[in-house]
């Protein structure tokens, strides 16, 4: 398996328990075929430049070992979801 970091960002208008909700959605897909080593949503946080009229959103952070095939579900779940405003998956080579 390899190491994952994930961070997301999360519409800012959603509520604490679709937070939550979009945090356990995502963290069960990794859960399936890998394994959540840190999960930390980081809080409502301004944004650097406007993104789909948004200027604020929830972001979060995790770091996974998984196998690339676990990633790319991740992905195209993240890509078609509603509450992801943003998102980036990067190789943890620390």
């Amino acid at each position: 398996m390899r190491k994952y970091e994930v961070m997301y960002i999360i519409r800012p208008d959603a509520d604490e328990d679709a937070v939550k909700a979009a945090v356990e959605k995502f963290q069960n897909i990794i859960v399936n075929g890998g394994e959540v080593t840190k999960s930390e949503v980081l809080g409502k946080k301004r944004l650097a430049y406007e993104i789909n009229k948004f200027r604020d959103g929830v972001f979060v952070l995790v770091n996974f070992n998984a196998e690339p095939a676990v990633v790319a579900e991740l992905e195209r779940v993240m890509k078609i979801s509603d509450e992801i405003i943003r998102y980036l998956i990067t190789n943890d080579v620390a």
